[in-house]
């Protein structure tokens, strides 16, 4: 058991390795070790035969902990950000669904992934995605350009989950949508599971309350927050890592950016597990608009004096 790393950068260092070493086949492909085949697990977190089939060679490696599309509710036109697209699965789905007005945007922070993306993309000559270098906490995109943000199972690697959310704000168009699987935490971790490498790096360590991704949510500007634990997704966790399902679960998590000024000061909500959000106690009205897409905006100091 290796212990885990507690800098930002080491962390982000030790999930860049691992899943450069499963982009290049040097690793299992899946959150976990001694998975199925990649197409079996695709079937497992929701796929359709039909999407699976649809799939360049080499895009689904196995990974993830849901099927986001499901809950996207994608439309012909859009622009889609995927957030850590890995081999690329969610990416080329989406691209059919959107069509050849829309447009797809993959980011991942792993070099080896990135050329396993493209090449899938040039192998079957699909001319809607595009497939950029970079890290969910500062997104290589332009404000306000993207209608839906996808995931499958990367925020909980990242070790600044609020700057992730911020960004995503800031690239949603206002009435954009944020659609994704991750992990949830059920209840706390053991001390040694909590501190194991492979428990981070393999989508366990690093999961958040339902409670703790609501508030965070919130705080970024999003409103129609909802968290909705799958149950089921026991049964694929326990091939991960024995004995995670007890403590974590997949999860489906929706939001939206609102059409009007963003305000991350006075928003409650109740997911569907029943588990309630935090509210955060209003201010007093800053003499101008302003975005609360800064970690500041809700500070006294942005208020009115």
């Amino acid at each position: 058991m290796h212990a885990t790393p507690t800098s930002a950068d080491d962390i982000r260092t030790a999930v860049r390795d691992r899943y450069g070493a499963i982009a290049t086949g040097c690793a299992p492909a899946c959150c976990g070790s001694g998975a199925p085949a990649p197409a079996d697990i695709g079937r497992a977190l929701g796929y359709s035969e039909a999407e699976l089939a649809s799939l360049p060679e080499g895009a689904n490696l196995g990974l993830g902990c849901g099927n986001p599309q499901a809950v996207a509710a994608l439309r012909p036109g859009e622009t889609v950000l995927d957030l850590g697209a890995g081999g690329g699965i969610d990416c080329f789905l989406a691209a059919q669904r959107v069509g050849v007005t829309g447009k797809v945007i993959g980011v991942d922070m792993t070099p080896d992934m990135l050329a396993r993306a493209r090449e899938a993309a040039r192998s079957r000559e699909v001319k809607n995605v595009e497939f950029r270098l970079g890290e969910i906490e500062a997104l290589p995109v332009a404000d306000g350009t993207v209608d839906v943000i996808l995931s499958n199972c990367v925020v909980n690697l990242s070790p600044d989950k609020e700057s992730v959310f911020r960004e995503a704000l800031r690239v949603l168009k206002p009435g954009g949508r944020l659609a994704i699987s991750d992990v949830v935490l059920l209840e706390a971790l053991p001390p040694a599971l909590e501190r194991d490498l492979a428990a981070l790096t393999g989508c366990v360590a690093g999961a958040a309350t339902v409670g703790t991704l609501e508030s965070m949510l919130h705080a970024a500007g999003f409103e129609s927050v909802q968290v909705v634990v799958n149950a089921a997704s026991q049964e694929f966790i326990r091939e991960w890592l024995p004995g995670a399902e007890r403590y974590v679960a997949s999860a489906a998590i929706t939001a939206t950016r609102p059409v009007g000024e963003v305000s991350c000061c006075t928003s409650t909500s109740t997911s569907m597990t029943g588990v309630e959000a935090p509210s955060v106690a209003p201010v007093a009205a800053a003499p101008e608009k302003r975005s609360c897409c800064a970690p500041t905006c809700c500070e006294p100091s942005a208020a009115a004096s």
